[in-house]
């Protein structure tokens, strides 16, 4: 959507405590939905530029515009001067919105661009009405000016890597994954069809009654393009979902992630990590034991009983995590090694510390896995089993939660004693492999 034109170019387990972390998360706001003209029913927005000029959005809102994208940059040095004007009546509309950035990557690397798009409009705000920036990738519609080729004069590994450098940038500003606009033909010329993007949201730009053949990586589009005019101003899009998942999109859950490691013979870190864009609030987590055993001590923010537990995390901020730790003992016996406190025991406290930017993978970004350093001498046999369980931590196989989470169940892997820890859908094993 350049702007030059109007329209697109185109165990014997001793222990056993089994963990249940919920969120409440911030709150969302409401839109109402309309059916779309010309053959597609779904959810109506629209895309505007400088081109479009002032817009009655109240007319928009009326005429069944639920969401507007805003043209806010290009390259590294231009910015639509009625980008203010046109997204604030979008917003006082009621309208979902977000903005776009047309690219030039023969001007810069991908993350210059990405920076002057997240500085010229194109950030993102928990506000529940605000989506994701759009990157806008497409046939160069100033060949005739620059001399260069559909795809700016960049081979297609050239391609794939500038755009890789733009969307890590955006992330590692936002927290969001940037919504990509395209088409399957440029995609197929100039990125060889590549895969390497499909968790980043489609825009799908085809012109027509159907969507047609996707770009490679992506099952599904989120958003089409159907026509560059129409009944309301500017180009004619719709959502692929219903209302709430639009919602979802500019709200997403808080995402989080849970890993561990035994501490001595009788006490458990359990850290719980953010990996979401938002704040999570009131975040419970529920244990109980199995075994014989019973909980002597908990972290502060943590009511137990002889065989349970509940901990409360009030708030978990983006990229923060809040360690726990359970001691136990078994009823016959005498006091347990596990101690109050010691390495990583901060008690349940958010801590500060945030992982490395774009590093979406890794709960708690330490290269000693959640809970810090400071294994007890014996603990070799048990070392193995607790890096394994915090690898798939790390990995994605366990131990995450959210609007991605899926039910994974890792089994005790031979473990003698340890935690079981229920993370939404999700679940994770950690424990020692000694008597």
């Amino acid at each position: 959507m350049p702007r030059e034109g109007g329209g697109i170019h185109v165990k014997r387990t001793s222990l056993l405590v089994a963990l249940v972390v919920m969120g409440a998360f911030l709150p969302e706001t409401a839109h109402a939905t309309e059916v779309g003209d010309a053959g597609t029913e779904g959810i109506r927005g629209i895309d505007v530029s400088n081109w479009t000029g002032e817009i009655d959005w109240e007319a928009v809102a009326g005429g069944g515009g639920t969401f507007a994208f805003v043209y806010a940059s290009e390259g590294v040095n231009y910015r639509n001067p009625l980008f203010e004007t046109q997204e604030e009546g979008a917003a006082a509309a009621g309208l979902i919105r977000g903005a776009y950035h047309f690219a030039q990557p023969h001007e810069s690397d991908g993350a210059t661009q990405a920076d002057f798009f997240v500085g010229n409009g194109g950030g993102w705000v928990a506000d529940g009405r605000t989506l994701p920036g759009v990157l806008d990738v497409e046939d160069n519609p100033y060949g005739g000016r620059n001399g260069l080729d559909t795809c700016y004069g960049l081979d297609q590994p050239q391609t794939v890597a500038w755009l890789r450098d733009f969307i890590s940038r955006y992330w590692q500003r936002t927290g969001r994954d940037a919504i990509i606009y395209t088409t399957t033909s440029w995609w197929q010329t100039c990125t060889g069809d590549s895969t390497a993007f499909g968790r980043n949201p489609l825009w799908l730009a085809r012109w027509g009654a159907e969507p047609g053949m996707l770009p490679a990586g992506w099952p599904r589009h989120t958003f089409w393009q159907v026509a560059d005019r129409g009944t309301l101003p500017g180009g004619q899009n719709v959502f692929n979902g219903p209302l709430s998942a639009l919602r979802t999109l500019a709200q997403p859950p808080a995402e989080l992630a849970a890993a561990g490691r035994p501490v001595g013979r009788h006490a458990y870190d359990v850290t719980v990590l953010n990996t979401g864009p938002i704040p999570a609030t009131r975040v419970s987590v529920i244990g109980r034991t199995f075994g014989g055993q019973r909980i002597v001590r908990a972290s502060r923010g943590c009511r137990f009983s002889a065989t349970a537990v509940r901990c409360t995390i009030a708030k978990l901020d983006p990229e923060h995590k809040a360690r726990l730790r359970f001691t136990t003992r078994s009823k016959d016996r005498g006091e347990p090694e596990g101690s109050w406190g010691g390495p990583g025991g901060s008690r349940g406290k958010s801590e500060g510390n945030r992982s490395r930017p774009g590093d979406r993978s890794r709960p708690g970004g330490s290269r000693g896995g959640p809970g810090g350093t400071g294994r007890p001498a014996k603990a070799n046999a048990a070392k193995a089993n607790a890096d394994k369980a915090n690898r798939d931590v790390r990995g994605g196989k366990a131990g995450t939660s959210g609007e991605r989470g899926r039910a994974v169940d890792t089994e005790r892997n031979g473990y003698r004693r340890g935690v079981k820890i229920t993370m939404g859908t999700v679940m994770l094993t950690i424990g020692s492999a000694r008597g």
